[in-house]
């Protein structure tokens, strides 16, 4: 139970920042918490994985930068998810690690999805502050998620189910501004700005 309340709490954070769940578990386990794959402390995940979280902080924070850097990432963070659940499990041979696979997986591809219409929402009016806001508010739960999942895997997950829903039920509130990103982005607002 335990195991896969922490992969789906990897999971959802996997679908945020995918990179600094790796790092964070890697950092974890060179610190010695037990439970952790040993591959995810090595240098050279530790590294790419650091290097790959510098560059989302920055393409994070830009806008219609950050829409294209997820819309990339769509295949990326859930497959993160996917294989640090089969990795947690600790079974990629058996039907728990599949399990495991899955609901990393999933967990990931739903959060990944609240990202993204979360942010076209946000590029609906193209400023800034708003983005660099939103970025640094999903490192901050990525980070809280990852590491108190470490410690206590089912409160993490209930944490993260919640964020979920939560997600989910605003995207639907704002599915309008989600519609004039896309109107925007493919060239088919083409009113002329209105001026007061």
């Amino acid at each position: 139970m335990e195991s896969l309340a922490l992969v789906f709490s990897n999971g959802w954070a996997s679908g945020v920042n995918a990179y600094l769940v790796v790092l964070v578990m890697g950092i974890a386990e060179r610190l010695g918490v037990s439970d952790i794959p040993n591959v995810l402390g090595s240098w050279q995940v530790l590294a790419i994985a650091g290097f790959m979280y510098a560059m989302e902080f920055v393409a994070d924070k830009i806008p219609l930068i950050d829409s294209t850097w997820d819309t990339i990432s769509t295949a990326v963070r859930p497959t993160i998810g996917a294989v640090l659940g089969v990795l947690v499990a600790g079974e990629s041979d058996s039907l728990n690690g599949a399990i495991a696979g899955v609901v990393g997986g999933g967990s990931a591809l739903a959060s990944h999805l609240v990202k993204m219409g979360g942010r076209m929402a946000i590029n609906s009016s193209p400023e800034p502050v708003t983005n660099i806001t939103a970025s640094v508010a999903e490192d901050f739960a990525v980070l809280g998620v990852v590491w108190f999942a470490i410690e206590h895997p089912v409160a993490a997950a209930v944490v993260a189910a919640i964020l979920l829903v939560a997600g989910f039920v605003v995207l639907y509130y704002v599915a309008r501004l989600i519609r004039k990103f896309w109107r925007r982005w493919r060239g088919r607002d083409r009113r002329p700005p209105a001026y007061a």
